[in-house]
């Protein structure tokens, strides 16, 4: 009899240990993914509260310089809740990205907020015809199209 209670006994601690190595996996898994979803949603949080559009006018002959200099300059407003960097703007003019971009924050603001317009001067040279240009701000995107 006692040496069936001492073989429950070593099964019983055995089957212990390996419960508690299991929840210890588990715990660990579950905190890394818990913390990947929370880091994700504020990534997603971000994007959300960031929105943007560019207000210029396609018809108007201030879009592209094509007697001057060869800009294209747009305004693009902040209509999102987010404060942003005008140095964070991707631009892609006909398809190409481009570095030569110049912004400027209009009306006196220091700081890129919600209702805030920043104007591009885009350094592109286009010739005659139908052209785009797409801006990428924190994940949200725009696109312009207009005729030279």
């Amino acid at each position: 009899m006692a040496s069936a209670s001492v073989s429950h006994l070593i099964i019983f601690i055995a089957s212990m240990v390996v419960a508690a190595s299991v929840v210890g996996v588990f715990t660990d898994s579950v905190n890394r993914l818990s913390n990947a979803i929370s880091d994700q949603g504020l990534d997603v949080s971000s994007e959300v509260r960031s929105d943007v559009e560019i207000i210029s006018d396609a018809g108007s002959d201030a879009v592209y310089d094509s007697d001057g200099n060869g800009n294209v300059t747009l305004h693009v407003k902040n209509t999102g809740s987010e404060r942003l960097g005008p140095d964070l703007i991707d631009v892609f003019v006909d398809g190409r990205y481009t570095t030569a971009v110049t912004p400027t924050l209009l009306g006196g603001a220091d700081s890129w907020g919600p209702g805030e317009v920043v104007q591009l001067e885009i350094s592109a040279t286009l010739g005659s015809g139908d052209h785009r240009v797409k801006i990428v701000v924190n994940g949200d995107e725009e696109v312009f199209e207009f005729r030279t």
